[in-house]
């Protein structure tokens, strides 16, 4: 019980229509490993090492302290090290992965008897909703709803789909807090739109499920956020647009932004897709770096309860 290496990765959250609902981990990791120790402390490398050193106010550890004093329990200070592989702020999950890994390190340390439904519901809560809380844990693509009252479980089911998904962030300078990109959202929304997202989240699960790339592009519509938030996401509309004929299947917001997530064809040579993306956003104006990546297929939850 002195020491926990967890491996959580990122998520991209919403998925065009699935707005709140669904995600996908991504292979890219924060690693932190934990340690008993007489004091907090935090070494910290890889990307954001501002944010992530910054012992005041950080996530990981008062989400940490904050599920202990909610249990009645009690736990060791702890020796963080932590090596971050995705950017902060930019709609990838990264305030997600830092709650689970508080949450991971209080069942750890604090000898709680949590399964996986209450891990993500214990995060999901806090994070006001269940999409990048269940891909960062559980890997894959999840489609998830935190339980019904009382229960303080999530409902996750999980898909890995079929074939290959290579996948390219477009992540942008700028920062874009969740608050932000919520506060332009409107309170209410017409029957129809809320039917097409219906349609086009159903269609988006089983072209998922069932590895048909030709649905992929109109199911990744969406009526609820992305027409609302495109101003404040200028990526958005310049990528949403790019033809299959360069390689890209679709394109849908990363979260609540500012990131895009662009879905490759696996047909088509990768760097080729890359280049005709650079050059989309070079005649835009925009700037942004361009990530490859694909589906991770194991979540957090394999760190934990191996150790």
């Amino acid at each position: 019980m002195r020491e926990l290496n967890l491996s959580l990765p990122a998520s991209s959250a919403n998925l065009g229509p699935a707005f709140d609902a669904a995600a996908v981990a991504l292979n890219l990791l924060l690693k932190v490993r934990a340690q008993n120790s007489h004091r907090f402390s935090i070494v910290a490398r890889g990307r954001d090492t501002d944010i992530c050193g910054r012992i005041e106010n950080h996530l990981i550890l008062s989400t940490y302290e904050e599920i202990l004093r909610s249990e009645k329990k009690t736990g060791p200070a702890l020796a963080l090290t932590i090596d971050n592989g995705f950017p902060i702020g930019k709609g990838l999950g990264s305030s997600a992965a830092a709650r689970l890994a508080g949450i991971a390190l209080a069942v750890h340390f604090g000898r709680l008897r949590w399964d996986s439904p209450r891990i993500i519901y214990e995060a999901s809560i806090r994070e006001h909703h269940p999409d990048n809380a269940s891909a960062c844990w559980m890997g894959g693509i999840t489609l998830a709803r935190i339980g019904t009252a009382g229960a303080r479980a999530a409902e996750v089911a999980q898909i890995l789909p079929k074939g290959r998904w290579p996948l390219l962030l477009a992540v942008p300078e700028a920062s874009l807090s969740t608050e932000k990109a919520r506060a332009v959202l409107p309170k209410q929304y017409s029957r129809a739109d809320a039917v097409a997202n219906i349609q086009n989240s159903m269609l988006l699960a089983a072209a998922l499920f069932t590895g048909n790339r030709r649905l992929l592009a109109s199911s990744l519509e969406d009526r609820i956020h992305q027409p609302y938030r495109a101003r404040l996401c200028p990526l958005l509309p310049a990528l949403t647009g790019l033809p299959a004929t360069d390689g890209v299947l679709g394109a849908a917001l990363s979260g609540a932004g500012p990131s895009v997530l662009i879905f490759l064809d696996p047909a088509r040579p990768l760097m080729h897709t890359v280049s005709k993306v650079k050059a989309r956003l070079k005649t835009r104006a925009l700037q942004a770096e361009l990530i490859l990546t694909t589906v991770a297929k194991r979540g957090a939850e394999a760190s934990l309860f191996k150790n």
